[in-house]
C-alpha cells in the first residue's frame, strides 16, 4: 500500500502582498460564503523550488525550467568552432525533445528559444550538452525517436521534478507525475484586500513647493493561512530511481522549505518573511484528506492564530471518529504553545521511508 506524508501549516502572515493577481492586488477567493486572501500553489511551488532549503539542502539534484536549452546548445556549438548556420540547425534538432522552437525572428537572428517552458534535469542538460560535443567531433545525430531515449529520462536525480512533476506534450512518455501535491493557501477568518494610497516627493523640490511628484497606490492584506501538501512517498522514491536517501533529503528540505519559505511578492514593500507557527504532520497509508472544512465558518474571536490551530485539531478528530484513523503517526508543532520543534518535524518527514517497509 502506498505511504503518504501529510502536512497542514498555519502561518500568520502581516500585511503584505505576496502573490498578485492580474491587477496587481492580493489574490483572493471565496470559501463558505466568505472573502479570503489567497496564495496561489504555482507561488507556493516557486518560492519552494528557490528557497534556502532547496538551494543549499539538494544542490546538484535540482532541475531548471527553461525555454533556452536550444542556447545553451547553440553557444557551445559556436564556441566549438561549428557554422552559425549548421550550428543553429543541430541545436534546433536536440532542443526539439524538450518542445518545439520557436520560428527565427527576423529582427534578432540570432535569438533561438523554445516555445513553452521546459523543466529539465541535470542529467538530461548533460545528456544534450554531449549530444553536442558528438555533433562538433563530425558525428551524426540520433533519429528523433532515439534521440529522446538518449536525452530524456522518466526517473533520475532531480528532486524538484520528481516532487511537481512535469508534462512534454511533444514527448509524453517522457512526462513525471508529481509526488507532492500542494493547495492553495487561504485565509482560515474572512480577510479582504485593502488599499494603500502613497506619495512620493521630488528630493530637488524647493522647500516652498509643496505637494507631491508622484501619486501611487498598491493593495495589500493579511491573515493567518491555512495551506495544505500531500506526498506519494512511493512515487516519490520512484521518480528518483529508488534512490530513498535522496528522497529523505528531499523529504527534510521540503518539510523546512514550506515551514520558512514564502512568494515574494512586494517584499520590499512589506519585508513579509513568516514562519509557520502551527505544523501537523501525519504518516499512514489510508486514503489521503485535506483539513479545509475546519475553516468553511470563519473562525472568529481575539487570537484568530489559536482558534484557527483548535478548528484544525477539531476536524482532524471529528474524521478520525467518523472515518477512522487518517494517519499511523503524527507530529505537531505549536510555536504559540512551546511544542514541537522544525527538526523534530523533519525527521518525522524522513522517518515516511522507514515505514514504507514496516
Amino acid at each position: 500500500m502506498t505511504t503518504f506524508l501529510q502536512l497542514h501549516l498555519l502561518t500568520a502572515y502581516p500585511p503584505s502582498n505576496p502573490n498578485r493577481d492580474d491587477q496587481g492586488r492580493p489574490k483572493q477567493a471565496t470559501v463558505g460564503g466568505a472573502p479570503r486572501l489567497r496564495l496561489s500553489s504555482q507561488s507556493i511551488k516557486r518560492a519552494l523550488r528557490v528557497s534556502e532549503p532547496f538551494r543549499q539542502g539538494l544542490a546538484g539534484h535540482m532541475g531548471q525550467r527553461t525555454k533556452l536549452m536550444a542556447k545553451a546548445l547553440l553557444d557551445r556549438l559556436l564556441a566549438g568552432g561549428m557554422d552559425a548556420a549548421q550550428a543553429r540547425a543541430k541545436a534546433e534538432e536536440i532542443a526539439k525533445v524538450f518542445g518545439k522552437i520557436e520560428p527565427q525572428d527576423k529582427k534578432r537572428p540570432e535569438a533561438i528559444q523554445g516555445t513553452t517552458l521546459a523543466f529539465i534535469s541535470p542529467d538530461e542538460r548533460a545528456f544534450a550538452l554531449e549530444l553536442a560535443d558528438k555533433a562538433l567531433a563530425g558525428e551524426a545525430l540520433p533519429t528523433e525517436k532515439e534521440l529522446a531515449r538518449t536525452v530524456l529520462r522518466t526517473a533520475d536525480g532531480a528532486v524538484d521534478i520528481a516532487m511537481f512533476g512535469r508534462m512534454l506534450a511533444d514527448n509524453p512518455d517522457f512526462n513525471r507525475d508529481a509526488a507532492v501535491q500542494i493547495s492553495h493557501a487561504i485565509t482560515t477568518h474572512r480577510a479582504q484586500a485593502e488599499d494603500d494610497y502613497f506619495t512620493a516627493v521630488d528630493d530637488l523640490q524647493r522647500p516652498e513647493d509643496t505637494g507631491g511628484a508622484h501619486l501611487g497606490e498598491h493593495g495589500f492584506g493579511s491573515g493567518v493561512y491555512y495551506l495544505y501538501a500531500c506526498v506519494n512517498c512511493d512515487l516519490l522514491v520512484e521518480n528518483l530511481g529508488g534512490d530513498r536517501d535522496l528522497a529523505a533529503r528531499g523529504l527534510r528540505s521540503l518539510v523546512r522549505a514550506i515551514a520558512t519559505s514564502t512568494p515574494s511578492g512586494k517584499q520590499n514593500s512589506h519585508a513579509h518573511r513568516p514562519r509557520a507557527g502551527y505544523v501537523r504532520a501525519e504518516i499512514g497509508q489510508a486514503a489521503p484528506r485535506d483539513l479545509t472544512g475546519a475553516f468553511f465558518a470563519p473562525v472568529r474571536g481575539e487570537d484568530l492564530f489559536d482558534a484557527s490551530a483548535r478548528a484544525l485539531e477539531k476536524t482532524a478528530a471529528d474524521i478520525d471518529r467518523a472515518y477512522g484513523p487518517a494517519a499511523d503517526a503524527v507530529e505537531t508543532m505549536d510555536v504559540p504553545k512551546g511544542q514541537g520543534t522544525l527538526s523534530a518535524i523533519e525527521d518525522f518527514a524522513a522517518s515516511a521511508l522507514e515505514r514504507q517497509n514496516a
